[in-house]
């Protein structure tokens, strides 16, 4: 049996809130950092991205440094935490908008630690609140390109002032996150034990 041309038309729109609800989010910012010399700390002068604000947190924020070594040639422009004293939190802020990262949301970047640094994904979200991904980006022997899908993630509390994670907290609203950022935890250990930042992408729907 066929179904005429209105009823065809009828069903495709009732299905059609479910597909676009499948859509891939689009990029909302990417970060690559300056390419300036080394400096510390890093600064707002080291973001090459003019719609994003950064903020350092924790008491080793102000030791995060702005990286980069003429040899080997294809060295990046990266942040460094081997010189942080304490514990540290660095986050970007977009200047107009916020992102839902819920749905299909996903963060990449490009990064390499060593010794037992472990970046983790921090978040604040639309109520002011901070949390950490338990997950994180591990040791490796070189560059290597990290992706989070956002929904896979569990989250604890952070204290941003302290750069120390707390209780766990089962289903954040992430419809409204202000800002992005990344840590280790830790304090740094120069280039043994430090964690290192090449460029960061955020997948999600922009909210105004």
């Amino acid at each position: 049996m066929r179904f005429p041309f209105f009823a065809a038309v009828v069903v495709a729109a009732a299905f059609a809130p479910a597909v676009r609800g499948q859509d891939r989010p689009p990029l909302f910012f990417r970060e690559d950092w300056t390419e300036s010399p080394a400096a510390l700390p890093v600064t707002q002068d080291h973001v090459a991205n003019a719609d994003l604000v950064l903020t350092l947190h924790g008491p080793g924020g102000a030791r995060i440094k702005k990286s980069h070594h003429d040899r080997p040639a294809d060295d990046p422009y990266y942040i460094w935490s081997g010189d942080a004293d304490a514990p540290w939190v660095a986050s970007l802020r977009h200047r107009r908008a916020a992102v839902d990262l819920g749905r299909l949301a996903k963060v990449r970047w490009r990064a390499r630690q060593s010794g037992f640094r472990r970046l983790h994904l921090a978040l604040r979200l639309g109520d002011g609140t901070w949390i950490v991904s338990e997950e994180s980006d591990g040791a490796s022997g070189d560059w290597r390109v990290h992706e989070f899908n956002v929904s896979d993630l569990h989250w604890r509390r952070l204290d941003v002032a302290k750069a120390i994670e707390g209780a766990p907290l089962a289903s954040p609203d992430l419809s409204r996150v202000v800002e992005i950022g990344v840590t280790d935890l830790m304090r740094g250990g120069g280039t043994p034990a430090s964690s290192r930042l090449d460029w960061i992408e955020v997948y999600g729907w922009k909210v105004e």
